[in-house]
This record gives structure tokens, C-alpha cells and sequence, in this order.
């Protein structure tokens, strides 16, 4: 019983820790992101660090954006998720770069803590996608959207920004609300998008068609931090 509505718990921390920093990208407040965390995800049975681990990097974005210090609970949460969830040996490339960003964010927020990995994973293989595979791709990767963040991954995106407009527009036609949100995280990075795909507009009918869904919220919110430069 217990382990059948393990999905449901874990999905329902996510959320909660979705809420907490999509509000705080909403506020430019700074305060602790996990605050949020309900009673039952965050008990006994260690749904929280999980929760981060399946966030990633976006778990402290406000930190990044803003340039503060995370306070002390939740880097020991941060860093937990990343020790607890290190990559397989097989582990497919996204996992690996996720990883890869989590480990860059302790390094920049608090190097005091963090181990000297540096080495980035291959990135050949987004070379090579079509701009389908391409746009699902860095929507899962859309941690990786950082002013300033060089990293193979961005410098894919930078060279292939019309691909993603155009995987942008058909995550909308599909409904697929969460890809198009991490799609136009890329997107308002980005040079040279052109004005005809009406990115913002295109974001709000997202953020307003995905009813609520905490996850799309924080792209969307993201997103909109990245294009206006308010990163403080």
C-alpha cells in the first residue's frame, strides 16, 4: 500500500517545492524556497531530497538570479539530493548534465561546500537531434538556461534557436504545456528568436492553459525573469 502511492507522494513534494520557487521568482524575494514542503512529503520517509533531485539546479534559481547565499537548511538539502541521486553508469545524457548543473550550482552559491568536478558531459549527441529531439532535449534540461552559464549544452542552443522556435510552436499545438514552458526558458535567453513567434504572449497562453501546474509556472516564470533582465 504504502509503496503503490509512492509516485503520488513524490510528485506531490515536487509540486510543493515548484510553488515555493516559482513564488519566489514571481517576488524577487531570497527567502528559503522549501518552505512550502508539505508535513507529509518532508517527513520520515524522505520524499524532499527526491523531490530536489527531480527539480535540479531550479531548486535554488532565485539564489542564482539574485546572487545570494542559500541558507544553511537548504543547501544541506540541495546537496543531500545530489549525493543521495548520482548518476548511473548508464544513465542517459540529460541525467548526466542535470547532475552536471546541480554540482555547477554548489559551486557558484557555495563553493565552501562543493568538490571540484568540473568536466562537462558529452554533448554530441544534441548536436546530432533533429529539432524535435532537440526541443524535448533542452526542455529537460531548461536548468541549464542561465544568463551568463556557458556550457556546451547553451552553446548548442545558441546555434540552433530557430530549431527551437519551431519546437516551441508544435509543444503548443500538442498541448505539451511543460516542454514549451522549458522551450521558451530557452528562448528568452537566446539571440536572434525571431519577433514573428511572439514569445510572450506565447508563454502567458501557456502559464493560463496549463491550469496551475507548478512546474510549468516556474518555466514560465523563469522565463519571463530571463527576458526582462530582472535578476535581482
Amino acid at each position: 500500500m504504502e509503496q503503490s502511492g509512492t509516485p503520488s507522494l513524490l510528485k506531490g513534494a515536487v509540486q510543493d517545492l515548484a510553488t515555493g520557487v516559482a513564488s519566489a521568482l514571481s517576488s524577487g524575494g531570497h527567502g528559503p524556497v522549501s518552505g512550502g514542503l508539505s508535513p507529509a512529503a518532508a517527513g520520515a520517509d524522505g520524499f524532499a531530497p527526491a523531490a530536489v533531485r527531480v527539480l535540479g539546479a531550479d531548486f535554488l534559481l532565485p539564489h542564482v538570479l539574485a546572487g545570494t547565499r542559500p541558507g544553511a537548511a537548504e543547501l544541506a538539502l540541495f546537496r543531500q539530493a545530489v549525493e543521495a541521486y548520482p548518476p548511473r553508469a548508464d544513465a542517459a545524457p540529460t541525467v548526466l548534465w542535470s547532475h552536471w548543473a546541480m554540482r555547477r550550482t554548489l559551486r557558484v552559491l557555495a563553493p565552501d561546500t562543493a568538490d571540484g568536478t568540473t568536466a562537462e558531459p558529452r554533448a554530441d549527441w544534441l548536436e546530432l537531434a533533429d529539432w524535435r529531439t532537440l526541443t524535448h532535449q533542452l526542455s529537460v534540461l531548461a536548468s541549464l538556461a542561465l544568463p551568463g552559464a556557458d556550457s556546451a549544452v547553451a552553446r548548442v542552443a545558441g546555434r540552433r534557436n530557430l530549431d527551437l522556435a519551431r519546437g516551441f510552436v508544435r509543444a503548443v499545438r500538442r498541448r505539451d504545456w511543460l516542454q514549451a514552458a522549458g522551450a521558451g526558458r530557452w528562448l528568452s535567453l537566446l539571440d536572434g528568436v525571431p519577433d514573428t513567434l511572439g514569445l510572450p504572449a506565447g508563454l502567458d497562453f501557456v502559464e493560463l492553459m496549463a491550469d496551475g501546474d507548478p512546474q510549468v509556472g516556474l518555466q514560465v516564470r523563469a522565463a519571463r525573469r530571463l527576458a526582462t533582465g530582472a535578476l535581482v
